[in-house]
């Protein structure tokens, strides 16, 4: 989730690597500085919630409700909640540019307009679920269907549906869609023989889990 995988945010940056990057040794970059920060994310927020008795299951809440709690608790706590929620808006801000862009782009592909055009209309568009999302919590939480609230819902649409069946499709293409000699050349003569590990896994591996993934979140194996 953290890596964008399936939500094609990776991909828009790939189209803008110049010619001399590496996608290999980039990959390799992104995912270990994003499991470096996830592992010290978690040393600093979890034995929080557990010195204060606290749930760390309860998804979104634990970031909105069950933290601010923790940290009024803890000395110093006004300002290191301060600091994090700070902290969390700049990781906010920073993800919607590469998650708008897959959208963006292809809008002004597409329509032919402008890159500020087509960011507006993308945003609005954001923003109005967005809202709903945060009324669901509120004047909107009894509004329920289906999964529960427009919050509960989006958020079983995006993240048990849509993410792994955009990663199923990306592996499809890159493994069955896009020719072997063009998937060799992007990744560069550095990865030589490991290519036929990334081929055979691509192909055949990753597309198998990605199915089991989809089936286990939306119940089938529950």
């Amino acid at each position: 989730f953290s890596l964008s995988i399936g939500m094609g945010s990776v991909m828009a940056y790939g189209a803008y690597l110049s010619q001399d990057a590496s996608i290999t040794t980039t990959s390799v970059a992104v995912v270990s500085a994003d499991t470096a920060i996830a592992v010290l994310s978690g040393l600093v927020i979890f034995p929080i919630v557990f010195a204060n008795g606290l749930d760390p299951a309860e998804g979104p809440g634990l970031i909105f409700q069950t933290l601010p709690l923790a940290f009024g608790q803890m000395p110093g706590g006004a300002f290191f909640g301060f600091l994090f929620f700070v902290l969390l808006a700049f990781a906010a801000l920073t993800s919607s540019v590469s998650l708008m862009e897959p959208a963006v782009a292809w809008i002004v592909e597409r329509f032919g307009l402008s890159r500020q055009a087509a960011a507006a209309r993308v945003g609005v568009i954001i923003w109005l679920l967005g809202f709903a999302t945060v009324l669901s919590f509120g004047q909107l939480s009894e509004f329920r269907f289906l999964a529960g609230t427009i919050f509960d819902n989006l958020d079983y649409l995006t993240s048990n549906i849509m993410l792994p069946l955009g990663g199923l499709c990306i592996t499809v293409f890159a493994g069955w869609v896009m020719c072997r000699n063009s998937s060799a050349d992007e990744l560069g003569p550095e990865v030589g023989p490991v290519y036929w590990v990334w081929r055979v896994l691509a192909r055949y591996v990753a597309p198998v889990a990605v199915i089991l993934v989809f089936l286990n979140a939306i119940g089938v194996f529950q």
